[in-house]
């Protein structure tokens, strides 16, 4: 069959529904070309070593450094940003819809589940992929899945963990209408390339009716017939009539069937199916090689929403796809690489510089100390000299890399450098909350649209999942380890879980530092003005403040009986001391008069 044209519609039995999503998948997928690109010449930046791995190394420069400023202002970024979400061990607080949600005994069994899941060590290596997501693409996605990887010690016993587990998407493996009012309101299209025994393992996770099953053997059957059928077919051109035949990654559609690998489209959303007349609401279809149906199903989350969740750094207006804090400092790191090799090619030229020869020179020679050089009447060797006060330039980069820590929210004193100038402890306090104002914003959005619904997500799963778990607690009390047994109508309520990490962190270093420079100045000393402030309604707000509620230090008046009770133990102590000064010490004459 060598040299004959291969027509697909001839092997590939096409599932309308299955082209129509892998259409929407190219056409969105499309529409952020330009968007790729720009993440593609921001991330050889970022791990560049040299100008030669970026766009960067068309300039006609003999020096190819580059300076690593959007690696520093990255890394710094995020390591502030993990450190302000996660500044102590608990950080989540409850928050009921009714009384009957709010009781002692729910809110700490469902604190100390949530506290337990956010424990294991897969939470925060997601958490921190996100938060590179979001400085890198200035787009995370992220959603949450039931696990179960208890193995069996024993007969009766199984170890391992058993729970809700956050799990990143990358956004280039996801794609929606980016037109759409919100996020959550546009069908979203996930793109994961596994092998086929992988993509049978993910089936088993569902629950599948016994129709939802033979449909999915039949479509893997049919998947492994057609690579058989173009094994054996041998050299033949392949004519791709339709453009979601396209994979990416694979440069044809031949040799994605010759490869080891299977493309899964997931579809979450509405869909409006045409060729049945029927609105498909809050479903799940899942695309195998862009054509064909493998699942189709309502996606079993309890809620109305599909829990994918999105956050973005920089939002644009009418369009989805945000901006990160890298994106608009590339051009500004293109001309630190400039300045910097030309400062060192001018180095270079005056250290080592041409020689202008004119006239005749006898014979070659040797440029170098005590050298002799001949020439004829008008002949001439000089060194060419250079403009030396282009080496002053060092001055205009120290001024654009401070000018870029500025622009991406991260200014110096995030790194522990203090601005020039003397200052009060309030006026620097003050100047560093102004000045990590961006910082704050961002840090709280990201815990408002991907911490927030993640640990809401994990909890309704638990609540949906959940038959019964022993979890580890720490007493901080009694500073012992606890261990619990929860079921799920411990943990079955209304209401909504709170991370109190970022967005109060500031706020209540803020205020303690108002309060103190107030009690410390003229006016709060001022008996006349202290006399109108409650000590009790005081106190219970610095153990607010502080966050040592659980401590329980605060009770009205309570030093009052600590002191009264003191002094009544050394009142005690008193009289013991003088009764004991007060006996005769060896033998008196009346103890030996009966002897």
């Amino acid at each position: 069959m060598t040299g004959k044209t291969l027509d697909l519609d001839d092997i590939l039995t096409k599932d309308q529904l299955g082209c129509r999503i892998a259409e929407y998948w190219m056409t969105w997928n499309m529409f952020r070309q330009d968007w790729i690109n720009q993440k593609q010449e921001l991330r050889q930046y970022v791990y560049a070593t040299d100008t030669t791995q970026t766009s960067n190394s068309q300039l006609p420069w003999s020096n190819k450094t580059t300076v690593p400023k959007l690696t520093q202002i990255r890394d710094n970024l995020y390591a502030n940003y993990i450190a302000t979400m996660f500044p102590k061990r608990r950080w989540l607080s409850w928050e009921g819809q009714d009384k009957k949600d709010e009781t002692r005994r729910k809110v700490r069994a469902i604190k100390d589940y949530m506290t337990w899941v956010v424990s294991q060590r897969e939470f925060k290596a997601e958490i921190e992929k996100l938060v590179l997501d979001y400085i890198d693409y200035g787009n995370c996605f992220a959603t949450v899945e039931w696990v179960d990887e208890t193995t069996l010690r024993s007969s009766v016993s199984k170890i391992g963990y058993v729970g809700p587990r956050v799990a990143r998407i990358s956004p280039l493996d996801i794609v929606m209408n980016p037109t759409a009012p919100s996020v959550k309101s546009s069908p979203k299209i996930v793109r994961a390339l596994m092998s086929l025994g992988e993509a049978q393992e993910l089936l088993q996770r569902f629950s599948l009716s016994e129709d939802e099953k033979d449909l999915a053997d039949s479509v893997v059957n049919y998947l492994l017939e057609t690579r058989r059928k173009f094994a054996d077919i041998g050299d033949v051109s392949v004519t791709e009539k339709d453009s979601y035949f396209t994979v990416d990654g694979f440069t044809s559609f031949r040799d994605y069937l010759n490869s080891d690998y299977v493309e899964l489209l997931f579809f979450y959303g509405d869909f409006y199916d045409k060729e049945r007349g029927k609105l498909l609401k809050h479903h799940m279809i899942v695309v195998a090689d862009r054509h064909k149906v493998l699942l189709e199903r309502p996606y079993p989350y309890p809620l109305a929403e599909i829990p994918i969740y999105h956050a973005g750094w920089r939002i644009r207006q009418d369009n989805l796809w945000a901006m990160g804090p890298l994106d608009n400092l590339v051009g500004l790191q293109y001309r630190l690489d400039h300045i910097e090799n030309m400062k060192a090619d001018i180095m270079d030229l005056t250290v080592f510089p041409p020689l202008k020869i004119k006239g005749m020179v006898n014979g070659d020679f040797v440029w170098g100390p005590m050298e002799r050089i001949y020439v004829d009447s008008d002949g001439d060797v000089e060194l060419l000299t250079t403009d030396m006060n282009v080496l002053q330039n060092n001055i205009e980069m120290a001024q654009i890399e401070s000018r870029m820590e500025e622009m991406a929210g991260s200014p110096k004193e995030a790194m522990g450098f203090r601005t020039p100038g003397e200052k009060t402890a309030y006026e620097v306090q003050r100047l560093e909350n102004a000045a990590s104002r961006i910082f704050q914003n961002k840090i709280a959005q990201f815990e408002e649209q991907i911490i927030e619904p993640l640990l809401n997500a994990c909890l309704v799963l638990a609540q949906q999942h959940l038959n019964e778990v022993t979890i580890r607690v720490l007493e901080d009390e009694f500073r012992s380890v606890d261990f619990r047994t929860i079921t799920k109508d411990q943990i079955s309520a209304n209401g909504q879980i709170k991370p109190v990490a970022a967005r109060s962190f500031a706020e209540r270093a803020e205020l303690i530092q108002n309060l103190n420079n107030f009690y410390a100045s003229a006016v709060g000393q001022d008996p006349d003005i202290k006399v109108h402030f409650s000590s009790i309604k005081s106190a219970k707000m610095f153990e607010e403040l502080l966050d040592i509620e659980r401590y329980e230090l605060v009770e009205p008046y309570v030093r009052l009986s600590e002191q009264s009770e003191a002094q009544q133990l050394a009142n005690t102590h008193q009289e013991e001391v003088l009764m004991t000064a007060q006996a005769p010490s060896g033998l008196t004459p009346e103890d030996s008069s009966g002897l």
